[in-house]
């Protein structure tokens, strides 16, 4: 019986990005190759006991092993010495750019520097797209592109969506998109006309987090958990809602309270906040509107990101509107072509010089052809269903796997 691979996988985290870099794929690998490989998953990897890594031929990691950014290029470089073959995983550009809420931490803390001083030492890197894999090349030229993937069996992916009498305009994200959702610009107040045809729907909302204010003089850093009101949420809220104005009192007045509950109306209400989830059931949210947004400034570090906002998108049959940047134009093809809509696309592509009109132009456009969300819809799952399901991705991943160990 010819012996297994063993695989060392060092998640970055439990609950998010680890999801989809290290723990399913290392999970769907077992289960499918159990008699290629065995796979250990460490959240606490014992770093200076050098017995512990005596039995793995592949160390996979995400980014960085566990908080150690200092020691992570020794340890590295010490793994390589002893045979040892390091696959360093990573999915976000390393330095984010000034308008998101890290950049200062991460400056200051020189993170992006380590990561990159991690890619430099690994024997190769994987990452999510062939956009990101080209910009990682000028630092390590062994790059492998294994782009994120659903499991089409998991559950949080297979929720139906009650139906509506509105159309819902859906968006699903996390804390860091407030210049991204700013593109929309004003595109509630601009579809004043339609708004009683619309229900819109923000999905993550949550009031937990800290501020590091940071002193600019000394630079000492102090965090202090956020109130309520100052979360960036209702700022997005402020944007799907025409700052309250789409709102009456009573409804304002309970969204104020910040309360996990549901407000009780007797007809459906023009705006919808929908609270956080875990990453194990954060997508079943996609079963609450019918039309998905994904806009996106245009910068490096959005254009390395991954498309995974497509591929949910599209495995819940979601019509999708989307910034014509970086990941979208990976696998979307606009569908119109001169204000009328084509065979070919399965999504709608906003440019960067229409940002200022097309969000809310594409959105009537759908209102006035609902039977074109449907058709989108199944475009586009079309486009991701075999592409980026967990199985196939995982074949690649094995094939890759044993070539690395001769």
């Amino acid at each position: 019986m010819k012996e297994k691979i063993n695989v060392l996988v060092l998640p970055s985290d439990k609950t998010g990005v680890g999801k989809f870099r290290s723990i399913d794929p290392h999970v769907f690998l077992q289960n499918l190759y159990p008699d290629d490989f065995h796979v250990d998953i460490d959240y606490e990897p014992r770093i200076n006991d050098m017995k512990y890594w005596d039995k793995y031929q592949i160390i996979h990691v995400h980014r960085n092993i566990g908080s150690h950014y200092d020691q992570t290029p020794a340890i590295v470089k010490y793994l390589k010495s002893i045979g040892k073959v390091v696959v360093i995983d990573i999915d976000d550009y390393w330095l984010p750019t000034v308008d998101h809420p890290i950049h200062s931490i991460i400056v200051q803390n020189k993170i992006h520097e380590k990561i990159v001083a991690n890619l430099k030492e690994a024997d190769w890197v994987t990452t999510t797209t062939d956009i990101f894999a080209n910009e990682i090349r000028k630092i390590n030229k062994n790059v492998l592109v294994l782009p994120n993937a659903i499991d089409p069996k998991e559950p949080q992916f297979n929720q139906p969506t009650p139906p509506s009498d509105k159309i819902r305009i859906g968006w699903l994200g996390g804390s860091s998109h407030l210049h991204d959702l700013n593109l929309l610009d004003s595109f509630v107040q601009k579809n004043y006309e339609i708004n009683d045809k619309l229900q819109y729907v923000i999905c993550g909302f949550d009031t937990r987090g800290s501020v590091t204010e940071i002193n600019p003089t000394t630079g000492e850093q102090k965090k202090r958990d956020i109130l309520p009101h100052e979360t960036v949420w209702v700022n997005y809220e402020g944007i799907f809602t025409n700052n309250y104005k789409t709102l009456d009192e009573n409804y304002i007045k309970f969204l104020k309270e910040f309360k996990e509950g549901e407000y009780i109306s007797d007809k459906e209400l023009p705006y919808v906040r929908v609270w956080t989830k875990p990453v194990s059931s954060y997508a079943m949210n996609y079963s609450k509107f019918d039309i998905s947004l994904a806009p996106i400034k245009n910068h490096i570090f959005n254009r390395m990101k991954s498309q995974l906002k497509v591929i949910e998108a599209g495995f819940y049959k979601k019509a999708l509107i989307a910034s014509e940047i970086g990941p979208y134009t990976i696998d979307l093809v606009h569908c119109l072509k001169n204000g009328e809509f084509n065979d070919n696309g399965n999504a709608i592509l906003i440019p960067e010089s229409r940002n200022h009109s097309d969000w809310s132009k594409s959105i009537k456009k759908l209102v006035q052809n609902p039977d074109m969300i449907t058709e989108l819809g199944e475009r586009l799952y079309n486009t991701v269903k075999d592409k980026y399901d967990l199985n196939k991705v995982t074949v690649t991943r094995a094939e890759f796997y044993k070539s690395l160990i001769k």
